[in-house]
């Protein structure tokens, strides 16, 4: 495998959901690495203080909405526009709320699919249709732990990961004729503001969490093997992570 400087550098990475997080330790991580990369994300305040940390002439900033198809596909004509062909993109916006499912209100349950789900399938069909003509790219999902097992107050949250992380191995298959790649990262807890929505009185152990700069690792490590190659999922947890037993 070769080093990350040498594979991504130069290439062009679109990240949903990178005003914090998750998302802006996998721009810091790219830029570190030599890509040119799209911030994206709909809270243009914090878009705006994150890309200005940064400080990185090879990374713009757009805003935009995942969960609407008309801002995904000007995301793309943006990034293609200020920075060039798209090489990576990666669906990493996310939105949870913690709730016992008779609490739910209608909304919390439309906006999480909405982001979480739909957000995921307006972004690939964006970078699906951006990569086609070329044959060529990678197009990452980040998933959750919660994709694969039923979570008590997460509800909602494991039906739109779930959704996703299926979604994710059909578009995968249908993306292989026209040499793009798509991998899922199933994340277990990461020390993020997720949890800043947790039910009252609920402490989530954070600090036996996966850091948000070892997702990203993980992600740039996807993205440096050999092109001929598809990694298809992997599930990264922190050895401390007992599934919340403390």
């Amino acid at each position: 495998m070769e080093h990350p400087a040498t594979v991504l550098e130069g290439r062009v990475c679109v990240v949903t959901g990178a005003a914090r997080g998750i998302g802006r330790a996998l721009a810091e991580r790219l830029l570190a690495a030599g890509a040119r990369v799209v911030l994206s994300d709909r809270d243009d305040e914090a878009l705006g203080r994150t890309h200005k940390d940064l400080a990185q002439a090879s990374s713009v900033a757009v805003t935009a909405d995942v969960s609407s198809g008309a801002s995904m596909a000007h995301l793309a004509a943006e990034a293609e526009r200020r920075l060039g062909p798209i090489d990576v993109w990666i669906n990493n916006a996310g939105l949870a709320r913690h709730r016992a499912i008779a609490d739910y209100s209608e909304d919390e349950i439309d906006s999480m699919l909405a982001v979480n789900l739909k957000g995921t399938i307006l972004g690939s069909q964006a970078a699906l249709r951006a990569m086609a003509p070329r044959r060529r790219g990678h197009i990452v999902n980040i998933v959750s732990t919660a994709a694969l097992r039923g979570i008590p107050s997460e509800t909602v949250y494991c039906a739109t990961k779930w959704g996703v992380r299926g979604f994710t191995q059909g578009l995968r298959e249908e993306a292989a004729p026209s040499n793009i790649r798509v991998s899922a990262v199933l994340p277990g807890g990461v020390d993020t503001a997720f949890w800043q929505h947790a039910l009252p009185g609920q402490v989530m152990p954070v600090d036996t969490f996966l850091q948000p700069r070892q997702v990203a690792d993980a992600v740039v490590a996807l993205l440096t093997m050999d092109e001929d190659v598809v990694p298809q999922e992997l599930i990264i947890r922190a050895t401390g992570d007992r599934d919340f037993a403390r």
